[in-house]
């Protein structure tokens, strides 16, 4: 599932090839990819096009592209969900699923979902934050967030602290991979309770997860296979630089201790068993 690196560069990409244009027509060629658009394909197409698309925003993992009658195009990219900006004579992708042309004659967007997991939607109203996403906490790149809250919010819980980084009510974009990474970098196991974790130990975890998370975006997101690519196509190159995801057996590169994995959420944790020592006690 892409996380916050992946979507805000494939955001910025967006925001460079699409902002400022005006749709012209909308083709819906498979429905599944506007399933929580309720009026249905239609309705979609219809209210879409003529209308101008603002700067394209993020909230968490999700995108939306403001548009000049205040509304909003809502979209979740899913498991394998990718926005391109196409040359309107390259050939159709085998799981195109939605086309957007613009009066300027230039470059397509296309969405092309092979899982159909994802998909768009138009949002009544949500040029500046789409009611569908308010429920979404802030993401710790956004400007706006606030640490103090942050780690107080975090102490109160009574839970494992990976959880409470994958909590998008609590904080925003992070997801299994780059949770991964930040619990590395703070020497902490994804079971800790945040109960008893200290407000400088919580501060640290938040430095890490930042810095992981821009350390990501520098490098255009993880891309483990080619259902991940920006909107030309290309993949991100982050997943050279992990130090805990994916990594069960090889030596700790801090440590040199071998890297283990365990069940988690049905998915996989990965962690240095000598600098993330597991707790004795699991949070009740």
């Amino acid at each position: 599932m892409p996380e916050l690196p992946e979507v805000e560069t494939v955001r910025r990409g967006l925001d460079k090839w699409v902002s400022g244009r005006r749709i012209a027509t909308v083709e819906v060629l498979h429905p599944r990819a506007i399933r929580r658009h309720m009026p249905g394909a239609e309705h979609f197409a219809g209210v879409l096009a003529g209308r101008r698309v603002g700067a394209v925003m993020r909230r968490g993992k999700y995108l939306w592209l403001p548009l000049d009658d205040e509304d909003a195009l809502v979209g979740h990219l899913g498991m394998s969900g990718q926005l391109l900006m196409q040359p309107a004579d390259a050939p159709d992708e085998t799981h195109l699923r939605i086309r957007f042309t613009f009066d300027d004659d230039g470059p397509q967007l296309r969405f092309v979902d092979q899982r159909t997991f994802g998909g768009l939607a138009v949002s009544e109203g949500g040029a500046v934050l789409p009611a569908e996403l308010a429920h979404i906490a802030l993401d710790p790149v956004d400007p706006l967030f606030v640490d103090d809250a942050f780690v107080d919010r975090l102490r109160r819980r009574r839970t494992e602290v990976k959880r409470a980084l994958l909590d998008q009510t609590l904080i925003s974009g992070v997801g299994n991979i780059y949770a991964d990474e930040a619990l590395w970098r703070a020497r902490l196991h994804g079971a800790r309770d945040t109960s008893q974790l200290s407000r400088p130990s919580v501060r640290r975890l938040l430095g890490h997860v930042r810095d992981v998370l821009n350390e990501a975006i520098g490098q255009g997101g993880t891309s483990f296979d080619a259902l991940y690519v920006n909107v030309n196509g290309e993949s991100g190159y982050f997943d050279r630089s992990l130090n805990a995801y994916g990594r069960e057996g090889l030596p700790c590169n801090r440590c040199g201790s071998p890297m283990r994995r365990e069940a988690f959420m049905n998915r996989s944790s990965y962690s240095c068993p000598r600098c993330q020592p597991r707790p004795r006690l699991a949070p009740r």
